[in-house]
């Protein structure tokens, strides 16, 4: 997409703020979005995908692990960052791992849908996804998929997701869907997980059998592929070694991937490094349990807002003051 295609109002709405909006090329020539707060945090989207590969805080830091190994060649899907997984979570369907929105180019908006909140003082930018012929052939359904990304005055980083059923010839149709989050963390084995306790979860690593989770928190030694059913809306991710803490918000999505590869599925795969799991986490706000059914002209909405906090710990539990029981 040329520049002179980025659309006019759209840049004289973000001028008007003082917020820069950028449009630019990034790897291999793909087409990227930067996001950039006054304050010094960052974001980056490229239209491939829709995908965001880069988030940072006003001191620089990247927050989302993206591996070095990862392709940014269509049709490949970029490992690491936000991949969305839509119209299909994992295998859990007939179609391709996780979908196609993933490996599609998406469009800037030109019709700056109107979301339920609109602040003036973020910085957003809106993408749109509809079918090809081709993706009309292996899932033919007609849709709209909205996709607003926008990076708060604070840093946080805000993912609004909406899906309309444009089918004209009636029929109803249904999707799983997640954001395929990939945390930067220091050392997945420094790593825990609030939030999840006492939940069931499907273990993808045990032919999707149910379980309860047991622990007082999901801490990291082996391979980990879980869905967690009827999560509350935040959960927390503890960094002991950066004194860190992801806070994830969601509204919309039930569920929780959490995933590491460990060492010998990172060795096997050829986008990642064999010593990078060590690096990442993925928890993964999701609607996979139940899958969304939707009828013509009906529509979904899905958000996740990320947000890295100060870590305070007390035996090496989280205050809960500070995140999970904060509004």
């Amino acid at each position: 997409m040329a520049r002179s295609d980025f659309n006019k109002d759209y840049l004289a709405v973000m001028s008007g703020e003082k917020i820069p909006v950028e449009l630019s090329k990034g790897i291999n020539g793909l087409e990227k979005v930067i996001l950039r707060d006054p304050r010094g945090s960052s974001a980056e989207v490229y239209l491939y995908g829709g995908h965001v590969t880069s988030w940072k805080n006003d001191h620089g830091e990247e927050l989302l692990f993206v591996s070095s190994k990862a392709i940014y060649k269509p049709p490949k899907a970029v490992r690491g960052g936000i991949p969305i997984c839509f119209p299909q979570f994992s295998n859990h369907g007939s179609l391709e791992q996780h979908g196609f929105a993933r490996n599609r180019f998406w469009t800037v908006d030109d019709d700056l849908y109107p979301f339920p909140t609109n602040p003036s003082n973020n910085a957003f930018i809106d993408l749109i996804l509809r079918p090809s012929e081709e993706d009309l052939k292996i899932w033919p359904h007609s849709f709209e998929f909205r996709l607003r990304v926008a990076l708060g005055p604070g840093g946080d980083l805000m993912l609004t997701s909406r899906i309309r059923n444009t089918n004209a010839d009636g029929k109803p149709f249904t999707f799983t869907f997640a954001y395929h989050t990939y945390f930067s963390v220091s050392d997945i084995s420094e790593v825990r997980v609030e939030g999840l306790e006492t939940l069931d979860y499907l273990d993808n690593l045990q032919n999707k059998e149910r379980f309860t989770e047991q622990g007082d928190a999901i801490t990291f030694e082996s391979e980990v592929d879980k869905i967690y059913l009827s999560t509350p809306t935040k959960i927390a991710i503890l960094d002991h070694e950066k004194k860190r803490t992801f806070v994830i918000r969601k509204d919309g999505l039930p569920d929780a991937v959490v995933w590491n590869p460990w060492d010998k599925k990172a060795k096997a795969m050829v986008d990642f490094g064999d010593d990078e799991y060590k690096h990442m986490l993925c928890v993964e706000a999701a609607a996979i349990e139940k899958p969304i059914t939707l009828k013509p002209g009906e529509e979904w909405r899905g958000r996740q807002e990320l947000s890295a906090v100060p870590s305070s710990y007390c035996s090496g539990q989280l205050d809960p003051q500070k995140v999970l029981l904060s509004s």
